[in-house]
């Protein structure tokens, strides 16, 4: 490739409303553009990192067994409402009516119609175990786009499903694709760890997300560096320090203070001068359009994500100021497990259990309670982990002290179980003749995502700097002076004789000063720059600099092309898999 006949387009100035490191280099080498807000094409020297990435995916895929597909972008709204989603996805959802009057669904994501392809395709047990994938777009109607490529409208994405006869199936096909997740993000050059999460709208029984710890994640990882307990905070669990139970405190006697205009935390921690841990908060949320009283002790805070999956809830969202008054008798802030009515269910966080003459909402307006005792004053019959669990926490599994970071998420990994073939009736025969419903796996990873995490994880005040196996280019050969015609011409014969032994390698022969060149290719992150100059032609030396640690290596004309290509090769090392 001739950069003289290439579309290069670079900024020296940051986009003005690009917040993050990738956003601000994809933007400024040139390697995507914007076409409004959460949309973004690839031009030709992001479009070369997009392809390799996309390779090292499907080899991969192929390596562990998955057989590649390409379902339409547009799936039948009917496919959605089989599986119960159509509802539950919400505004996200890209839906369309045909001339016909049919609704359509651009695809969020493509779990239903693969689904609807084994349904049509496979009928007998000897046809799974079976693993399908595509690498396509996907649409998602995005409330707030923002950090470039990272959180769009419009993304690729590598979407996986298997199929198997039983959970032992379904185990090994989600351990294979947790493997080749591994060596995927060590051939991109991505720490990337998997970390327990929460299954969301997906279902199922289990997920892992593939999380590449960086300050600009929107993801919150805890985790322990003890025994590497690692989980996403939706799905985190933790134990509570009780350093502040006393065992044998007396029960005191139930009292109503009045407390003007006193309702958060942090007013009342003051008015009553003592610890928030002394409080049972209690929130009122509508799940499912029904008032639920929620009580954790007053410092923690109530994990939505934990309480909607136990609750079993299409939707979940605090309640309106007016029900609060309709539910309690009190404005908010002054709601409490005292004297609630009967008919509302009534969830407390485990935090409550130990906490003795606690205060409360009186549930009258500008009213608490103080030495309030479970069981005694109230009763609670369902405890559940509904609390978001944070640094400082015990760890569940060691007993040591956890921590949080920052993360994206480049990759999720799901155990589906039966939600989509028992709602949508798949049904193969089994080796008795029996019909039965396949178990399913699913395994997603963010085309786009990845590339911007690469970037996030590596790069300095020069610009990009790619690992080789995804870089636009292996190395670039850069004519000192491109009007001297003996410099051209040992630059065009070692640019020939590495095309011929199919090294990636481009000539940056534009009539432009050598800075700006040379500025161009650190800003693209270009591996390995191969300089040629005056030395070519008085010593018969050209000079090899690394982008990443800035070494230069000088090498003999007549032994460039061989030297380059083991330096290329032993770079390559690094990134096996």
């Amino acid at each position: 490739m001739r950069f003289s006949k290439y579309l290069i387009f670079t900024l020296r100035e940051d986009p003005k409303d690009a917040e993050v490191i990738s956003h601000k280099l994809m933007i400024r080498a040139g390697l995507v553009y914007k076409e409004e807000s959460g949309l973004y094409g690839y031009l030709p020297i992001g479009f070369r990192v997009y392809n390799k990435v996309v390779n090292i995916i499907r080899e991969e895929m192929n390596r562990a067994g998955a057989i590649e597909v390409l379902p339409t972008i547009l799936t039948p709204a009917s496919l959605w409402i089989e599986s119960g989603r159509y509802d539950i996805m919400g505004k996200e959802m890209i839906r369309i009516k045909d001339r016909k009057d049919n609704w359509l669904v651009l695809g969020p994501t493509h779990e239903e119609a693969f689904t609807d392809i084994v349904r049509r395709t496979v009928s007998s047990y000897k046809q799974l175990p079976l693993t399908l994938y595509q690498i396509a777009k996907k649409f998602r109607d995005e409330i707030r786009p923002r950090f470039g490529v990272m959180r769009c409208r419009e993304f690729t994405m590598k979407d996986a499903y298997s199929f198997d006869i039983d959970e032992k199936g379904l185990d090994e096909s989600y351990n294979k694709m947790r493997e080749a997740y591994i060596r995927i993000f060590k051939r991109v050059g991505l720490n990337a760890l998997p970390v327990e999460a929460d299954v969301g709208s997906m279902g199922g029984t289990r997920s892992e997300e593939f999380m590449v710890f960086s300050s600009v994640g929107e993801a919150t990882i805890i985790h322990c560096p003890t025994c590497n307990y690692y989980a996403n905070v939706e799905r985190a669990e933790s134990i509570l320090k009780d350093d502040d139970v006393v065992e044998n405190e007396t029960m005191g006697e139930l009292k109503e203070v009045d407390t003007p205009n006193v309702f958060t935390i942090e007013d009342l921690t003051k008015f009553f001068n003592t610890s928030p841990k002394k409080f049972i908060k209690t929130i009122i949320y509508m799940a499912d359009g029904k008032p639920v009283a929620v009580l954790i002790r007053g410092d923690l805070d109530i994990n939505e994500v934990k309480l909607k999956n136990y609750l079993g809830a299409a939707e979940l969202e605090l309640a309106t100021p007016e029900i609060i008054e309709e539910v309690t008798g009190a404005k908010v802030g002054f709601a409490g497990p005292v004297g609630l009515k009967k008919e509302i269910r009534v969830i407390g966080d485990f935090s409550i259990k130990n906490i003795k003459n606690a205060i409360t909402g009186a549930n009258k307006t500008d009213k608490h309670i103080i030495n309030v005792n479970i069981n005694r004053d109230f009763e609670v019959k369902e405890f559940a982990d509904i609390r978001t669990a944070k640094a400082g926490d015990i760890c569940k599994n060691c007993g040591g002290s956890l921590e949080e970071t920052k993360g994206i998420e480049v990759g999720h990994i799901f155990k589906l179980g039966y939600k989509y073939t028992e709602s949508m009736n798949v049904t193969v025969l089994d080796k008795s003749g029996n019909r039965i419903h396949p178990i399913m796996g699913c395994y997603g990873i963010g085309v786009d995502r990845t590339i911007a995490a690469v970037i996030e994880t590596s790069n300095d005040e020069k610009g990009i700097i790619w690992p080789i196996t995804i870089a636009p280019f292996e190395c670039v050969i850069v004519p000192i002076a491109t009007k001297d015609e003996k410099i051209m011409e040992i630059s065009n014969k070692i640019y020939e004789e590495l095309l011929s032994k199919n090294v990636d390698v481009a000539i940056d022969d534009r009539d432009e000063t050598v800075g700006v060149r040379m500025n161009d290719l650190d800003l693209m992150g270009i591996p390995f720059k191969i300089i040629v100059g005056k030395k070519a032609i008085n010593e018969n030396k050209i000079e090899v600099k690394r982008r990443d640690n800035g070494q230069t290596y000088e090498i003999p004309v007549s032994e460039a092309v061989d030297e380059i290509i083991s330096i290329i090769k032993e770079e390559y090392k690094k990134y096996e898999a």
